[in-house]
This record gives C-alpha cells, structure tokens and sequence, in this order.
C-alpha cells in the first residue's frame, strides 16, 4: 500500500467546524446532559425542592418581621415584594449546576473523549449552558406556581409578566457561563460546589432581594443597589408590577431593565470567552 493511498482511508480531521455543525454539536450535548440529569432523580428533586423551600421560609418564618416601608396595613405586601428576590436568587444560584457538571465531565476524562471527536470545542460548554437553562425554566414555573400560592400577584398584565420571566432566564443564561468558567478552573466537582456559591451568597443577601435597601446604613445603599442581583431583582419586580422600593432616586432606580440587559451583556462578555479558553486550554494538555 503507497503513502498515498494511507492518505485516503484515513482522512485528517478538521480542527475547526462550520457554524451549522457547531450547532448540531451543542444540541447534540445538550440533549446528552438532560437525559443524563434525568438519570440521576436525586439530583432534579432538590433542584426543585430547594426554592420552594426559600419561597414558604421567608414568605411564613421571616414575612411578618420584615415591614415593607409605606405598607404596613398590607399583610400581602412582603409576599410581594419577596417573590422578585426569590426568582432572582434561583436564577444566579444556576452556577452550581453548571459548575459542578463541567467538574465532574473533567474529573470522568470526558474533555479527552470530546477531543478526539471532529465537533465544535465550544458546544461542550454551550451543551452544558442550554441543558442547564432547560433545568431553570421548570425550576422557575414551579417557583411561579408555588408564589401565586402563598399570595404573589403579577400585576402588570401578560406582556409584564412574559417580559419578567424572560428576563430571569437572561439572568440564569449569563450566570450559568460564570459556572461554566468556575468549573473548568477547579479541580473537582467537590471544589466545583463550593467555588460556584459561596461568593454568591454576599452578593445575594447584599442586595435588595429579600430587605428593602431604604432600611440598610446609608454607606451600604449605593452598593446594594448597583449589585447586579438587585438590578435583575428590581427589574422583575417591574415588569410584574410589584412594590419596587429604592433609597434613591438613581440610574438603578430609575432604569432597572436597561442596567439588567447591560449586566447581561458585560457576564456573558466576561465570562463566556474565558469559558471556552479555559476549555480549551484543556483541551491540549
């Protein structure tokens, strides 16, 4: 057999991919990682069962300690007023599910297994991204159900409330890029779990999710209210048409959507080209 005739039966592999194989192999990953999920029936039972615990803790335990100011005689207020926070926190807290995932796949070898195949080294993580926000959108409907239960109230129309769900599955969509990024830095699903929520829980509790920034020390209101959580947390609140209270009458409080949308884009930004670096990075060692 000629040199040339080994050239024909074993074809080199192209390093790069067209933009329509990059999607087949995004989705051909996604729907990998939520069949897999679905597999493992622990792992989505406290993926649902966790924000309803937060929703029925806060709007029963801490609801009638927490005064909405100007809202007093309004038992429904903070039930209101809480239930933007709640969506909010749910949606950033996406970052362990992708951090975690990516952790395991590299731990399992899977990175060298993608790597000998001929598809686009960003649907690995875009798989992951999509199959993630799939998770987020039923953990959000369950959320809604479980609000309207205990007294939350859209009060914006349909056009409001499509627009605040869209919204917050922006924000999971950009937060589930920075767990991407964190689990691909880590050296295991274990670190994975903890890296991708334990700088979240200052950033969530220091906002405007679950206490009106009025009632903060004055040093801390500008910080709470350019967090980018109240911002997202703000912003539903609008849309849906629920009290929206802010200690100032700043860029934040006079436009939550557009500071929102900014934030999208400046995480996504960020950190879905070093998620793809760092896999890649991987990817050749």
């Amino acid at each position: 057999m000629t040199t040339t005739d080994v050239k024909r039966e074993s074809p080199a592999r192209p390093n790069r991919v067209g933009p329509k194989q990059a999607v087949n192999d995004a989705l051909t990953i996604t729907w990998r990682n939520i069949r897999g999920g679905w597999r493992v029936p622990d792992n989505q039972i406290y993926m649902f069962i966790q924000p309803i615990m937060f929703v029925l803790l806060f709007a029963y335990v801490f609801g009638g300690a927490i005064p909405i100011p100007g809202m007093e005689g309004d038992p429904t207020a903070y039930k209101r007023y809480l239930m933007a926070g709640i969506f909010a926190q749910t949606m950033a807290f996406a970052v362990a599910p992708a951090s975690v995932g990516l952790a395991d796949d590299m731990e399992k070898g899977l990175i060298d297994r993608f790597r000998s195949l001929p598809m686009a080294r960003s649907a690995v993580i875009s798989g992951r991204v999509i199959a993630d926000l799939a998770n987020q959108v039923i953990v959000l409907a369950i959320m809604i159900l479980c609000g309207l239960l205990v007294g939350w109230k859209i009060e914006n129309g349909a056009l409001g409330f499509i627009g605040g769900v869209g919204l917050l599955l922006l924000f999971a969509f950009a937060m589930l890029w920075v767990g991407a990024f964190i689990g691909l830095s880590v050296g295991s699903p274990q670190v994975a779990a903890s890296a991708g929520l334990i700088w979240l829980f200052p950033l969530v509790f220091l906002s405007n999710a679950f206490i009106p920034t009025p009632t903060l020390p004055n040093w801390l209101q500008p910080v709470a209210e350019w967090n980018p959580v109240s911002a997202f947390v703000a912003a539903t609140r609008e849309l849906f048409g629920n009290p929206n209270l802010f200690s100032t009458d700043n860029f934040p409080a006079q436009h939550p959507v557009l500071l929102s949308l900014i934030w999208v884009v400046i995480i996504v930004g960020i950190f879905a080209p070093l998620a793809i670096r760092k896999y890649k990075a991987a990817a050749t060692k």
